[in-house]
This record gives C-alpha cells, sequence and structure tokens, in this order.
C-alpha cells in the first residue's frame, strides 16, 4: 500500500493545523523567560563591581596564574591541544613538520622572571603573526624542588595562555623532552 504525497505546500499546511490542533504556540521572541523579574540587590552589585576592580588591577601583572601545578619528570613529552584543531596539524606540530618562526630560552631564569619571559615573548610572536615557535623549557631540577620546576609550569601556563593552539614536546633535534613547539592562533582571541 503506497500512500500518495501531496504538494510541498499541502505538506506544510498540514503540518501547521497539526501543530495548532495539539496546542503549539508559535513563539515570538527567542529569549528564555526564567518567570521572575531581575532583582538588582545592593550586594550582589558591589561584589560585581569589587570583582571587575580586582580583574583591572591584576591585568597588568601577569596572564598566567600559580595555581596547582602538576609536577612533571624530566623525560616527561608535553602534549596539548584545544579540542577542535585538526588531528593532521596536531600530528605536524608533533612530528615538527610545522617550522618555527622564533624561539625562547628560559635556561637560567627564576620562576618570575621565565614567567614574565614566556608572556613576552608569546604576546610579541602573536603581534607579529608568527604560527610556531619554540620555546626551551629545560628538564633538569633546581635546587628548591625534586622535579624540573620550569617545564612543570610552562606545561600549566601555555594551556592557560589564549592564544595557544597547541603545543608538543619538541623533537630530538629541536630539544626533545626540554623543549616544546608552541603553534599560535593568528588571529581572533587573546
Amino acid at each position: 500500500m503506497s500512500r500518495r504525497r501531496g504538494t510541498p505546500d499541502e505538506e506544510v499546511s498540514l503540518f501547521r493545523q497539526a501543530l495548532q490542533e495539539a496546542g503549539v504556540q508559535r513563539l515570538f521572541s527567542d529569549r528564555a523567560d526564567p518567570g521572575t523579574p531581575r532583582r538588582d540587590d545592593p550586594q550582589r552589585l558591589a561584589a560585581r563591581r569589587d570583582a571587575a576592580v580586582s580583574a583591572a588591577t591584576d591585568a597588568g601583572h601577569s596572564r598566567t596564574s600559580d595555581g596547582r601545578v602538576e609536577p612533571l619528570r624530566p623525560s616527561t613529552p608535553l602534549d596539548f591541544a584545544v579540542p577542535d584543531l585538526p588531528y593532521r596539524t596536531h600530528s605536524a606540530l608533533k612530528r615538527g613538520r610545522i617550522a618555527w618562526e622564533a624561539g625562547l630560552d628560559l635556561h637560567g631564569y627564576t620562576l618570575e622572571e621565565a614567567r614574565a619571559q614566556l608572556e613576552q615573548f608569546l604576546h610579541d610572536a602573536r603581534h607579529q603573526r608568527q604560527r610556531c615557535v619554540l620555546v626551551v623549557h629545560g628538564k633538569a631540577w633546581t635546587g628548591m624542588a625534586d622535579y624540573p620546576v620550569i617545564k612543570s609550569h610552562v606545561n600549566a601556563w601555555l594551556r592557560e595562555w589564549p592564544s595557544v593552539l597547541a603545543f608538543c614536546s619538541a623533537t630530538d633535534a629541536d630539544g626533545g623532552t626540554g623543549a616544546a613547539y608552541v603553534l599560535l592562533r593568528r588571529r581572533g582571541g587573546e
């Protein structure tokens, strides 16, 4: 038994009629209605204002945090990519097939100096529209911890940087697990 199909206009008309009979009402606004009017109580407004002032004050200091940093072993390879980065691009970066255009060596810097140098380097690379850079973080232990401190912090800092699309340990020719290729976003963000 075959059903005869009507014209597209007839089908649309039947569909609309079925919706109307089911009690479906047409929406005239695309905004959600929470049902209760929004109250701007003074306490919440003061907290919001304080947060904005604090963010503006902190903006001049640093973009990266010193939150909990996972200690890494010297031989642990670094590997990170934003979720929507194409597999081929990430794979090419890991194999060293994307040529790096600038490099930064963080050997000999204190943690704070390394952070400042890395932030300035990434900022400059972004403004020069560089796509891939090399960061040599080293993998030596320092007297202040039993793990490579700069490497562990670079791993955390690069994940927080808005224009970093991916990073991974370099090939042996460029420093191996003591260096990282960093793939940068060329537009938007930051």
